[in-house]
């Protein structure tokens, strides 16, 4: 049984995991200097957002983004709830990834208050953890 009752659930919570990130100034400063921006796609439900220092948008970007991220809305479950780890995610096909490996590992790091702040965002939605 899926994780995600519907696509709005999911985009619910993606989009305010990324906007607890663009509150912190330190985030937002280092994806302007690097240049990242981000589009997560997801599947199962199906789930599109484009991250830049700006904000959080529902849908694919105008332009291309720095980084692009494919999987299904459960393997983002479990990455965030720290039960799936990203390079064993992207070993086994779970995650893809379309961009700048330099960004993507210099990204990385950056997300840690979402890890952090993830079960307690899913608890709250009534999702397993």
């Amino acid at each position: 049984m899926p994780t995600f009752q519907s696509s709005d659930q999911a985009t619910r919570i993606f989009t305010h995991l990324f906007e607890i990130l663009l509150k912190d100034e330190t985030f937002t400063q280092r994806m302007r200097e690097s240049r990242i921006s981000l589009h997560l796609i997801q599947s199962k439900p199906d789930v599109e957002l484009h991250v830049t220092p700006d904000g959080v948008m529902a849908g694919a970007p105008a332009q291309p983004a720095a980084i692009r991220l494919k999987m299904s809305s459960d393997t983002a479950h479990d990455l965030w709830l720290g039960k799936l780890l990203m390079p064993v995610a992207v070993a086994t096909g779970k995650v893809r990834i379309k961009g700048n490996v330099a960004k993507v590992l210099e990204f990385v790091p950056l997300l840690r208050p979402a890890f952090d702040q993830y079960p307690d965002i899913a608890r709250a939605e009534g999702l397993p953890v």
